[in-house]
């Protein structure tokens, strides 16, 4: 299953499948991963996002509401 979020956010990058909720949902557990894995150590405080996953962030919160 932990896979799976890796996989729908991948495949939604490649233009395997369409980007959708199921999309922005995996997103949103690996941003909460990515959150606790921040907060293990310093040493993990630079760890970001590919630009590509910030561009796909980016096409949730301007998708219009209706």
């Amino acid at each position: 299953m932990d896979s799976d979020h890796f996989q729908v956010v991948a495949e939604s990058l490649r233009g395997q499948r369409e980007v959708d909720d199921h999309t922005f949902n995996s997103l949103a557990v690996l941003s909460e991963r990515l959150e606790r894995v921040r907060g293990i150590d310093e040493a993990f405080a630079g760890i970001e996002f590919s630009p590509d996953i910030e561009q796909l962030q980016s096409q949730r919160r301007t998708a219009p509401v209706g």
